[in-house]
């Protein structure tokens, strides 16, 4: 692929601007400048920089940020800044979504991907991805709340019982929940439906990821897909 394309594809630009900016000296590929829009390279592994940025080709992005509180997961937010605010230029033009949703006061992993197929099977309850959550309650976590998460609750908009896949105890006011749905607020209204209350919630894990210890809050890293269905 032509290197004008290769930073198109990868949201740096108008073509007219990658051009620009591989004319300018401002790519390098294999740590040498490439100042010619039409050098191939074969994009398999290729890793090069962008005004010293190291960025390696990726087709589809997948990425997962460290979602902190007090972020939105919308495009256009009302009361906070998007989560979108938190990834580089690149990832935003060549239209990143999130893959689900969570509130502005939860924390932990999301996932990022230009790949609406790939979405889709992330976030259909038919395709049965579990998630991770670590929930901190107003209340002391007692056995009946754990046994009536585990047997369904009943929430305002849907008739149904909802089922945590799993859930258990893990502190005197600490709770872990794993879920296969993306219900709107799902967590603190099946928690509170049990008798309890929601203080503060962070997400650990989605499919086969979990999230690094490393990653601090506010930061992202890159994602392999097949990652997410590890074991599955």
């Amino acid at each position: 692929m032509k290197l004008e394309q290769i930073l198109f594809t990868q949201g740096f630009g108008t073509r007219r601007v990658c051009a620009g900016l591989v004319d300018c000296g401002a790519v390098r590929v294999g740590g040498q400048v490439v100042d010619d829009p039409s050098a191939d390279f074969d994009t398999a592994g290729l890793v090069f920089e962008v005004d010293g940025r190291e960025w390696p080709f990726r087709q589809p992005a997948l990425v997962m940020l460290h979602k902190p509180a007090g972020y939105e997961c919308s495009q256009k937010p009302r009361h906070h800044p998007s989560v979108m605010s938190l990834l580089p230029p690149p990832l935003r033009t060549r239209g990143v979504q999130p893959v689900g949703r969570l509130d502005e006061d939860t924390t932990g992993l999301l996932l990022f991907t230009d790949d609406g197929k790939l979405i889709h099977r992330l976030t259909s309850p038919k395709h049965h991805v579990p998630k991770v959550y670590e929930a901190t309650t107003r209340h002391p976590v007692e056995e009946a709340v754990v046994q009536r998460l585990l047997a369904g609750v009943v929430l305002d908009d849907d008739p149904e019982p909802v089922r945590a896949l799993q859930a258990e105890c893990t502190g005197p006011n600490a709770l872990r929940l794993v879920l296969a749905e993306g219900k709107y607020h799902q967590v603190k209204r099946m928690v509170a439906a049990a008798g309890n209350r929601v203080e503060a919630l962070h997400r650990s894990a989605f499919g086969a990821l979990t999230l690094p210890a490393d990653l601090a809050p506010g930061r992202w890293c890159w994602v392999e897909p097949e990652a997410i269905f590890a074991g599955a």
